[in-house]
């Protein structure tokens, strides 16, 4: 038998071993802790697109979040449709056509939509189509027959589409494009139909920062443009017109692999020289991205590639209040100011100063005062009276990070808030005008005289 102190030694071994095998378990998890967290930040923060160039921006301030050879001018498909969906919006709202304004296929648009490479819709002659018939055809199927329609019910022919379409793009600031038809076919596709003033085997051409500017203007100026782009089904003639995004909410289980949570648009766009393209966006809460993909390999790809643009746009960036309203910078936030009740007048910002920033950069934001100078008089003083409210210049958002900030061509404008005065001051009276008028005087001449008898001494 065992004795007493053997019994007491087996037991504090058995202890021992207990507590080395916990101490043991503690390390391996202690070590996989930090072999597991790198893996899972580079695949949060890092990002490769298969696509020959790409983009994701901020939709309300149009800031760049990446980008992959954005600036390649590459054939879109029809994702040139956005600019005549745009244009279509445009003569509506300035009254020129209406939803229920009708027209009728003449016979271009109709060979079109007979011939079957086209995937035309068949469209019927002799019939009336109202605009917004039309124009569901062109959204939810990038039908082609539809849009040639609508351009000349409004410009005519497509060939002073076009026109407008390159004058617009002028206007938007795109900053590489080329417009050759309304459609995003080749102009070879269209035959002896090609646009006239235009070459007979030209191609539409945009980068994905154009294409990403040109989707920035056609939902900020005419929202009601998701309205459909977002429309899984509609039906024209009786026939069924499926959308032909895949990342919609269908409830087909086919496409559930590219839904993604807040995605209503916006256009596809496929042929032989652009490949599978697309352009999309997505809103979360208060927060929106558009995304480009150009050149990649297959319907589903474009739509897979989006999906990590999106999900990087939502994940790594955060819309962030940096400055509150009423702001003032330290030392920087005081005007003098002339003929005042007052000497001095304190500036705050207007509203607050929100951007799209990386996780984990808040500190870098900073703002900086530009003062109107056509405020201020020679001295550099405001001069009295001075309502609370009055604008008396900007507070700029500036960036102190690394990388450079990017925005859309002309975009941007949301980074800087007005600065106000933060209270009145009101004219001083004649009297007290007088008074200070009399003690500069004075004063002035006693500073001249002093000076004049210390010259004598010199």
């Amino acid at each position: 038998m065992f004795s007493c102190k053997k019994l007491l030694e087996v037991k504090n071994v058995r202890n021992l071993s207990k507590k080395i095998s916990i101490l043991f378990m503690i390390t391996l998890l202690f070590i996989a802790s930090f072999a597991i967290k790198p893996i899972e930040g580079q695949a949060a923060t890092s990002l490769e697109v298969s696509a020959e160039s790409a983009i994701v921006v901020d939709a309300k301030t149009g800031k760049i979040l990446y980008q992959k050879n954005a600036d390649q001018l590459l054939p879109p498909a029809s994702m040139t449709k956005m600019m005549t969906e745009y244009l279509v919006l445009e003569a509506i709202n300035n009254g020129d056509i209406s939803w229920e304004t009708t027209t009728q296929i003449s016979d271009y648009p109709f060979s079109i939509s007979a011939d079957p490479t086209f995937s035309g819709i068949g469209l019927i002659q002799d019939q009336n189509y109202t605009v917004r018939q039309l124009y569901e055809g062109m959204s939810i199927i990038s039908d082609n027959a539809t849009t040639i329609a609508l351009t000349e019910l409004i410009a005519g022919s497509e060939s002073e589409f076009v026109k407008m379409m390159n004058a617009k793009a002028e206007e938007m600031g795109l900053p590489e494009y080329q417009f050759v038809n309304s459609t995003g076919l080749s102009n070879a596709d269209l035959g002896a139909n090609y646009p006239e003033g235009t070459e007979p085997d030209a191609d539409n051409l945009l980068s994905a920062r154009s294409a990403a500017l040109l989707a920035y203007h056609l939902i900020n100026d005419y929202p009601e443009a998701l309205d459909f782009s977002s429309m899984i089904s509609s039906e024209l003639d009786g026939r069924p017109l499926e959308n032909l995004n895949w990342m919609l909410p269908w409830e087909d289980n086919n496409f559930t692999q590219f839904g993604y949570e807040g995605v209503d648009g916006l256009k596809t766009g496929y042929t032989t020289e652009a490949g599978y393209c697309f352009t999309g966006t997505a809103q979360q809460g208060d927060r929106r991205v558009i995304t480009v993909v150009m050149k990649t390999d297959s319907k589903g790809e474009r739509f897979l590639e989006t999906k990590k643009l999106m999900e990087y746009g939502f994940s790594q960036f955060s819309q962030t209040e940096l400055f509150p309203a009423g702001y003032q910078l330290d030392g920087e936030s005081t005007l003098s100011v002339a003929k005042g009740k007052e000497e001095e007048v304190d500036l705050e910002t207007a509203e607050s100063v929100t951007a799209m920033v990386k996780n984990g950069e808040e500190e870098l934001y900073h703002i900086e005062y530009q003062i109107d100078e056509s405020l201020l008089n020679e001295e550099g003083e405001l001069t009295a009276p001075i309502e609370k409210g009055d604008k008396i210049g900007e507070a700029v958002l500036s960036y102190s990070g690394e990388e450079e900030i990017a925005y859309l061509n002309g975009i941007g404008a949301q980074q800087k808030v007005d600065l106000v005065a933060s209270e009145t001051v009101e004219k001083a009276n004649w009297f007290m005008l007088t008074m200070g008028a009399i003690g500069d005087f004075f004063g002035n001449l006693f500073g001249s005289i002093a000076d004049f008898v210390k010259g004598l001494f010199d």
